[in-house]
């Protein structure tokens, strides 16, 4: 039978059922009021929400910086590979998962209640992301009202950046010694680094990044407010329009002297790389967190669908257009750098800092050299600050749906769940104060390494196992069917590969990674 309710979500049959020869009658307690869930407003508001949280700031910033302190082109080979076998295979698990039981992270686990503390995991991970996601929107805020003066900050044009524009020397990135002008703008003005001697060492907040910070925050009270319906429709100009911004930067990027050794950097391999198993572990982890897997957010946005949408055909339209995003992104980011060392006359691989700024020093730099830069440089930073509302509202959602599905009064009654969201924000904002200090990076870092890389793992593998072996392999492959049916003979074949993956090639690649 075709898109059947999900099992575990039917009314069991009563052992006091009278029956008749004529006809059956089923005696039950009349149901409890049933709380409605909200849905999308149509099946491209899901797919366009899905692409938004998706392409993010792990597209133009993460990806890039991870080639860059892997060796460049061999980066790929493992990043490819953990997302054919890892990546895609978990994205449609947990969009099937969400769909399938219409609930958030926590309570859709009442499948298999032995597995609801992945939920529970999942919600820390995201917790710890959402605290973090939202600084990077904030330096994107800081650079965005930077970018209304004439010449930009960054640029040799400004006056304070005359005796730097001429210095090709190595930089020392403690002393601030033989910084370009961008680097000296992003470790001085923005982070402040450069008066911090480590984690032990915070210093006092950055009081114009915690107005940034706020700012950001008060805007994700506003979205996740709204609920679906309303941010269904921002992204149909969201998730297209850092599309635009990234093919202006590349044709520029390409037009650079020295690009072209940026783009050899990125793509050739430098093969003995491949036996480093951090490579391995980045490749996994970058998949995860620009795929979104393991946060819930997927999990919950998914589960406003309608029970017949198909799941797998969505799976590969998005996991493609974020793959290609990532990919395309890099060409812009590297032909600056290959630009950038040419200039300085030193080799890529030493250009810049491999860390989480590099695409606000490789980024800034490149506007600069655009005709009309400040134009450019607006555009270019509204794009990232979309990209980081779509993906950062995905995560927050994970958070929200967990809670509301676990008291679901809260969706019914506007002030009480105002409350809470507006606890929950100012919560995270008075958390994230610490990352916007002048050692804030150091723990920025810190956090950043160990929510979206060991963790997620973690979670993603007992996920994994859990359906695979404890609910069971072939009846989550029929739930599927249930809800494609009439399943096309390609989403059948496909799902044939997706049913190895889950039991042997995806666990199996967690573990050793």
């Amino acid at each position: 039978v075709c898109h059947q309710q999900p099992k575990f979500l039917r009314s069991p049959l009563r052992s006091d059922a009278r029956f008749d020869t004529q006809q059956v009658v089923l005696i039950t307690p009349a149901p409890a009021a049933v709380i409605p869930r909200e849905q999308w407003g149509g099946k491209y508001e899901f797919l366009l929400s899905c692409m938004g949280y998706c392409v993010g700031l792990a597209n133009v910033w993460r990806f890039p910086y991870l080639c860059y302190r892997n060796g460049g082109g061999v980066f790929l080979i493992p990043y490819f590979i953990m997302l054919f076998v890892t990546g895609v295979p978990l994205f449609l698990m947990e969009l099937s998962l969400g769909q399938y039981g219409a609930a958030g992270p926590i309570t859709v686990w009442k499948c298999c209640p032995l597995l609801k503390g992945i939920g529970i995991g999942m919600l820390c991970v995201s917790t710890l992301v959402c605290l973090y996601y939202n600084v990077i929107i904030a330096w994107t805020f800081y650079y965005l009202g930077s970018s209304f003066q004439s010449p930009l900050p960054w640029s040799c044009d400004a006056p304070a950046n005359v005796g730097l524009c001429g210095n090709g020397t190595a930089r020392n990135s403690s002393t601030g010694e033989g910084l370009s002008p961008t680097e000296k703008f992003w470790n001085e003005r923005v982070l402040g680094v450069a008066y911090s001697e480590g984690l032990h060492d915070p210093g006092p907040v950055r009081w114009p990044l915690a107005l940034c910070l706020l700012a950001a925050w008060i805007i994700i009270f506003l979205c996740i407010l709204k609920g679906i319906r309303s941010s269904g429709k921002v992204v149909y100009v969201t998730a297209t329009f850092p599309y635009l911004v990234l093919i202006v930067l590349i044709i520029r990027g390409a037009t650079l002297e020295g690009s072209l050794q940026g783009i050899a950097f990125y793509l050739t391999p430098d093969w003995s790389r491949l036996a480093n198993a951090q490579v391995w572990n980045d490749a996994a982890s970058q998949v995860f967190y620009s795929l979104g897997i393991g946060v819930g957010g997927l999990l919950s946005m998914a589960s406003y669908n309608k029970f017949d949408n198909n799941v797998i055909r969505d799976t590969l339209i998005i996991t493609g257009g974020n793959c290609c995003t990532s990919f395309f992104a890099g060409f812009a980011i590297f032909s600056i750098l290959g630009h950038m060392a040419w200039k300085k006359g030193v080799p890529v691989g030493e250009v810049a800092d491999s860390g989480p700024g590099l695409a606000f020093v490789a980024y800034p730099e490149a506007l600069a050299l655009l005709p009309g830069s400040a134009f450019w440089s607006i555009l270019f930073f509204l794009m990232l600050f979309m990209l980081g509302i779509d993906t950062l509202f995905g995560n927050m959602e994970g958070i929200t749906a967990a809670v509301l599905d676990e008291f679901p009064h809260l969706r019914t009654n506007t002030l009480h769940k105002s409350l809470f969201l507006g606890a929950l924000c100012f919560s995270f904002y008075l958390m994230g104060l610490l990352l916007v200090t002048n050692g804030g990076i150091y723990w920025f870092t810190l956090i950043d390494s160990f929510s979206t890389s060991f963790g997620l793992i973690i979670i993603t593998l007992f996920m994994c196992i859990g359906i695979s072996f404890f609910y069971g392999i072939n009846q989550f492959c029929q739930d599927i069917i249930d809800m494609v049916c009439p399943c096309p003979a390609w989403c059948l074949k496909v799902l044939v590969y997706f049913k190895a993956c889950w039991v042997f090639f995806t666990p199996f690649l967690l573990l050793v990674s």
